[in-house]
């Protein structure tokens, strides 16, 4: 996938960036670290400069996180309360539950969103319960913009410092990842834990 993704980058240039990045965002198997890092060193061979690989990239992550926000409207609370009146009693999932997490979205939401760009995978998932929260849309973008600028600039400035020895950061970055899934998946184990115990309890 890494040549595939470096010969579009070559041959579009901040075009190719964008759509790429774009996509990264809405199909999140598709390593942004690639495309970012590979972005920057192309600064160093190309008439591509680091501001224009950043502002493509920024541009197509907000795209991308957009259509995700877009596709949590579309699954509120109320369209999930009727999952759960249906599915509720295999799921052990009530309404409450429900309204419980929009709740705390709802405070802890926009933070979330800033700080969830920098967590691989969960930086373009985090969109869809922003949106299922319907948090604010204003609010929304410039939290996901803040966290994605900070994200592109970082990993493209990185890529244009070390040249040619642009893969070795996404070695690095796989690391990175690995260890950010390993302490997602404690997270949620812990979090089950807790769930069906206090179920259980009451």
């Amino acid at each position: 996938m890494e040549n595939w993704l470096t010969e579009i980058i070559n041959n579009f240039g901040y075009g190719g960036i964008f759509v790429l990045i774009a996509l990264e965002n809405i199909f999140p198997p598709i390593p942004s670290e690639v495309i970012l890092t590979f972005g920057g060193f192309i600064t160093t061979t190309s008439k591509l400069t680091i501001m224009g690989v950043v502002i493509a990239s920024t541009l197509g992550s907000v795209i991308g996180a957009m259509v995700l926000y877009g596709l949590g409207l579309q699954l509120d609370v109320d369209r999930m309360e009727k999952v759960v009146d249906k599915w509720g009693h295999i799921l052990r999932l009530t309404k409450d539950d429900i309204h419980k997490a929009d709740a705390w979205f709802d405070k802890y939401g926009y933070w979330s969103v800033f700080f969830c760009r920098f967590v691989p995978l969960i930086r373009s998932l985090i969109s869809i319960p922003a949106g299922m929260s319907n948090m604010k849309f204003v609010p929304f973008l410039g939290f996901t913009t803040m966290g994605t600028l900070i994200w592109n600039t970082v990993l493209v400035y990185v890529g244009a410092q070390v040249g040619e020895s642009w893969e070795d950061i996404v070695g690095y970055m796989d690391i990175y990842s690995n260890i950010a899934y390993a302490v997602i998946a404690l997270l949620v184990m812990v979090f089950l834990v807790y769930f069906y115990r206090r179920k259980r309890k009451t």
